[in-house]
């Protein structure tokens, strides 16, 4: 693996992280009603590191790749819908807009995924559990909308 590839992929996903770690859920998340199911707190950046890392790697065999340009622009736009998703939810409080961002990155992860898989198994593999995250993810940004509509 070409670490210099790795490490420029990791600082585009360290820019998504920070949005988290900026933009805390607060009070206004905890006073909201939620599923059952809801993760516990402690889940999330535990979750996200792994993911992050597995993007990462994901991307860095890929563009190593010659005609990766599809893919790696897919890749670009799920960063871009990642980083987006928490400012939009958390820090404007705009579930329905979240739900629509939300909507719009699992259809880049999905793209992403499969353009990788066509290139490299492995980074393809490697983003099947983004994809199952960002479906939890979604269901939880309806299910909280809709049990507090606005």
């Amino acid at each position: 693996m070409d670490w210099g590839l790795f490490l420029t992929y990791l600082a585009a996903c360290g820019a998504a992280a920070a949005t988290g770690a900026m933009i805390q859920p607060g009070e206004w998340y905890r006073s909201l009603q939620k599923p059952a199911w809801t993760p516990p707190d402690w889940v999330f950046p535990v979750t996200w590191t792994v993911l992050y890392l597995a993007m990462s790697v994901a991307a860095a065999r890929v563009a190593a790749l010659d005609g990766t340009g599809q893919a790696l622009a897919f890749w670009s736009v799920q960063i871009a819908l990642n980083t987006l998703w928490t400012p939009v939810f958390f820090g404007l409080k705009r579930m329905r807009a979240g739900l629509v961002v939300i909507g719009l990155l699992w259809l880049a992860v999905g793209a992403t995924c499969i353009a990788f898989w066509g290139h490299d198994r492995i980074a393809g593999l490697l983003f099947l559990p983004y994809v199952a995250w960002v479906t939890i993810a979604g269901a939880l940004n309806w299910s909280v909308w809709r049990r507090n509509p606005a």
